[in-house]
């Protein structure tokens, strides 16, 4: 019925209301006048008054019976030994021996209706519409009083800077709070040191020169920047320990992931080494200039500050991969059998794709970002990653696929000449072209945008590439406006290994979930607890591709569960050590009625029958096989069917039994939330998930991610983000709880610099979403 009320709701325009009656949609509207109640008929009629006579002595007997004590007090006997008095269990025997009393007196036909049996699945259906009754009550409670965030005082300790340093051993986040009965009650008093302490190298790559390595694998041989074999590719530095009273990841875990988080990073050890902090005559950026910088020198003690002039990061990156070709397999299944059979073990090579477009402003913090990544990733990795960027040509007349002279110009005056080798463009005229034909009606098309649109499909460009680089197993699908303060290889390489090591065995479930380890415990206590959900919600478990009316079929008619999934296997071990197909940075929650604006753009099925079953994860950026690419671009040019662009790669993997995992990296709150509020506001869909009816992507509920540190719409990130770059701006604390413009300037240069403050920030490696401005210069 909900389906129903959506689906007419969204054709005329507007968003539905889950709160309308659903059975206003059925009834018939009638103009014909009713009739006027006559009592001279009523009582003018020998029947009439037969039916009034008898109502009033049933009336009299009704009243009679239940307001008689002695037959009121037996049946709250009775109402109390079945459902316990005073919250205690009564047993069985109890139960049956009281009912037999009730016999004696002649009341057997009465009991059933004083104790209230009924069928245990209907008690079962209206405990669970009491409860939602009370859910909605208590959330039309929380709305009237404003946003959830709003209640909850903000928190500092993000801005404890490096003179606030302490060893992890005696770090204590000011958030969450610890127990009030225990020892660390009150957090410790930051003492500040007199100086900020010195960073270290920071290499989260193997020991590549290790002899247990080079056992293993083929040797890596040393990259380097520059043509001449002059300038080896740079180590960034973090900070041994975390500023005191820093607050921890509120959603997901350093430790479930296999990320350190007993070191933290300044702006000068992640950036120095790609150009911040020193001057364009050197071969810099110029940014970092005007900012606090007490200690900065360190990070270019070894290497001296790199001239980055004429670097060609597509020439750098492609002389390490010839210099370890050996290293990786190849793409061709012939041969790389042969290197599995042979020798050292090989590794896949894993492409990192970033979406930009004609008219991006490259500014200075985008070098740097991107300069990091193409270091850590591809040449510190001795070819093991390598960096595509993949430009959007808006000019669908432009022949980019024709004419080099035009692509030359294109990339002339819209990308900075050390990055040109690693762009490859397209255009939406292009993918028409690639993926013609009719695609058919679409359920909700809410943007009205066209199904070849990057809009609608951003998947059909990374499609396309990937079937031109079959070299690569994975593929990275990054944006441009997200940053990671730490090693881009420390994040991608332990996500990878991560996925890997889940079992296939409650795998979706798991994933349609946020992990808050403050309330859920450990990834352990998560995955039992998951388990018992599931079991409580009455659904079985996803494994496996799933059966829909319509659906159609590959060509090949591949099966992707693996042997460790087979029939009299141990479950538990299914899929485990099996890479993943998706790796995804937010939960994969179930669209249908989820009140995602997006949840019904589905195109090519058809219409006769429901919607097919759907998964999405928010934000594109996440990890795709090329088995998983190949099947998309088998349901793309074949069969014409395609879905929004978040809600596409995780449909496919659930059609197609493919592996899916979510990751659940570690996100920040700006405020003090209560463990359990953010269980209700993050996990509060369905079967307390974040899918379904009260989804946390719901319009009415997206506004709680505004200040995490990662979404598409936060607030916090970008000013976090700023304040870690050592820029002053408004800390947003204003009377109204916004984020953007509100409240007191704070931070930069004056601040950091004054002895009473702890210094520059410091902070774990974190993912931060959408940085759409960094120097306040460029906000404009």
């Amino acid at each position: 019925m909900d389906r129903i009320s959506t689906y007419v709701s969204r054709k005329s325009g507007s968003f539905p209301s889950f709160m309308a009656r659903k059975s206003e949609i059925y009834l018939p509207v009638s103009t014909k006048p009713q009739p006027k109640f006559r009592v001279k008929a009523l009582l003018g009629h020998c029947l009439y008054r037969r039916v009034v006579i008898w109502t009033v002595v049933i009336i009299i007997l009704l009243s009679f019976t239940l307001f008689n004590p002695r037959i009121t007090a037996r049946s709250r006997d009775v109402f109390d030994l079945v459902h316990g008095s005073k919250g205690e269990t009564k047993t069985t025997p109890q139960i049956s021996e009281n009912i037999g009393l009730q016999k004696q007196d002649g009341q057997e036909d009465r009991i059933p209706e004083l104790v209230g049996e009924k069928p245990e699945d209907e008690v079962k259906e209206q405990e669970e519409e009491e409860k939602e009754k009370e859910k909605e009550k208590q959330k039309e409670e929380d709305n009237s009083k404003g946003p959830h965030w709003l209640r909850y005082k903000h928190l500092d300790g993000y801005y404890n800077g490096l003179r606030a340093l302490v060893p992890f051993s005696a770090y204590k986040p000011e958030y969450p709070k610890p127990s009030p009965t225990g020892q660390d009650a009150e957090p410790s008093p930051i003492t500040l040191h007199s100086k900020p302490p010195k960073p270290s190298v920071y290499r989260p790559h193997p020991d590549y020169d290790s002899e247990e390595y080079q056992q293993a694998y083929v040797p890596v041989k040393r990259c380097y920047i520059d043509e001449d074999n002059q300038i080896p590719a740079p180590d960034l530095y973090a900070y041994n320990g975390v500023p005191q009273g820093q607050p921890k990841a509120a959603l997901g875990s350093y430790e479930a992931l296999g990320l350190r988080e007993d070191v933290c990073f300044d702006r000068f050890g992640r950036y120095g080494p790609y150009g911040l902090g020193y001057d364009l005559e050197a071969g810099g950026t110029g940014e970092a200039l005007d900012t606090e910088h007490e200690g900065s020198e360190t990070v270019w003690e070894k290497t001296g500050k790199i001239n980055y002039d004429g670097v060609d990061w597509a020439a750098a990156q492609e002389r390490c991969y010839k210099a370890n070709e050996d290293r990786f397999f190849t793409g061709n299944e012939t041969r790389d059998f042969e290197l599995a059979q042979a020798g050292r073990q090989r590794l896949d090579r894993i492409a990192i794709v970033i979406r930009i477009y004609v008219g991006f402003q490259w500014t200075s913090h985008a070098l740097l970002n991107f300069r990091a990544m193409i270091n850590e990733l591809s040449l510190r990795s001795g070819g093991e990653y390598d960096v595509h960027f993949l430009l959007h040509v808006r000019d669908n007349n432009a022949p980019i696929w024709a004419d080099p002279s035009t692509v030359q110009s294109i990339l002339d005056v819209n990308v900075p000449p050390e990055f040109h080798g690693l762009c490859t463009l397209w255009s939406e005229a292009q993918m028409k072209l690639y993926y013609p034909g009719n695609f058919g009606e679409t359920f909700e098309n809410p943007s009205n945008g066209d199904i070849h649109g990057v809009y609608r499909s951003a998947h059909m460009p990374l499609q396309h590439f990937a079937m031109m680089h079959p070299e690569y197993a994975h593929f990275w699908n990054w944006e441009m406006d997200m940053r990671w303060t730490g090693s881009y290889y420390e994040l991608f390489d332990r996500l990878g290994k991560w996925g890997a090591k889940q079992s296939r065995q409650g795998m979706w479930e798991r994933s349609s979930k946020y992990y808050i380890p403050g309330l859920h415990g450990s990834w352990e206590n998560f995955t039992e607890l998951v388990e018992h959900e599931t079991r409580s919600s009455g659904k079985r478990p996803i494994l496996g591709p799933v059966v829909f009316t319509g659906k159609a079929g590959l060509e090949d008619g591949d099966v992707f569960l693996p042997s460790s999934c087979a029939t009299g296997s141990d479950m538990t071990q299914c899929g485990v050590g099996e890479d993943a197909d998706l790796i995804t940075l937010n939960p994969l929650f179930d669209a249908d009625e989820s009140g995602w604006v997006f949840a019904g753009d589905v195109t090519g099925y058809d219409k006769q029958y429901q919607k097919p079953p759907r998964r999405c994860a928010i934000v594109t950026a996440s990890r795709l096989s090329r088995r998983l690419l190949r099947v998309m671009h088998e349901e793309t040019w074949r069969l014409h069917h395609s879905m929004f662009s978040e809600m596409f790669p995780p449909s496919m993997a659930l059609h197609h039994g493919l592996k899916a995992v979510y990751a659940p990296h570690p996100v920040y709150l700006d405020r003090d939330w209560p463990q359990q509020e953010i269980e209700n506001a993050f996990n509060g869909g369905r079967d307390h998930t974040s899918g379904g009816h009260g989804s946390p992507f719901d319009l009415t509920n997206e506004h709680n991610h505004k200040g995490t540190s990662w979404y598409y719409n936060s607030e916090f990130a970008g000013l976090l983000w700023r304040r870690w770059l050592g820029y002053a701006q408004m800390d947003g604390r204003g009377k109204n709880g916004g984020r953007a413009g509100e409240g007191t300037k704070r931070g930069g240069q004056k601040e950091e610099e004054n002895p009473k403050n702890s210094g520059r920030l410091c902070l774990r490696s974190m993912l931060v979403h959408p940085i759409k401005w960094e120097n306040p210069a460029e906000q404009d």
